[in-house]
């Protein structure tokens, strides 16, 4: 157990920001899920700028690495261009 104030603030601090970044990073996987039920491609093409605004607000915030957004959003794109 931490002895300094500023060590068992850190404490706190680190278990709120870890709950709300699962929470985020938890919608985000769930919204791909749902992404990649859709069979229509310009449905597909307009939940596409949504969901690559959420993954980059998460690489922005640093919940996931702006390589591992990268990753995700190339292969939803892959996903829209082989939908016909």
């Amino acid at each position: 157990m931490a002895h300094h104030k500023s060590a068992i603030k850190r404490i706190r601090q680190n278990g709120i920001s870890r709950l709300r970044n699962r929470y985020q990073f938890k919608v985000v996987r769930n919204s791909i899920r749902k992404f990649k039920t859709i069979k229509e491609k310009e449905e597909a093409v307009k939940e596409f700028d949504k969901l690559s605004s959420l993954i980059d607000k998460l690489a922005k915030r640093g919940v996931i690495h702006q390589n591992n957004a990268a990753n995700k959003k190339a292969s939803l794109a892959k996903y829209i261009a082989h939908l016909s």
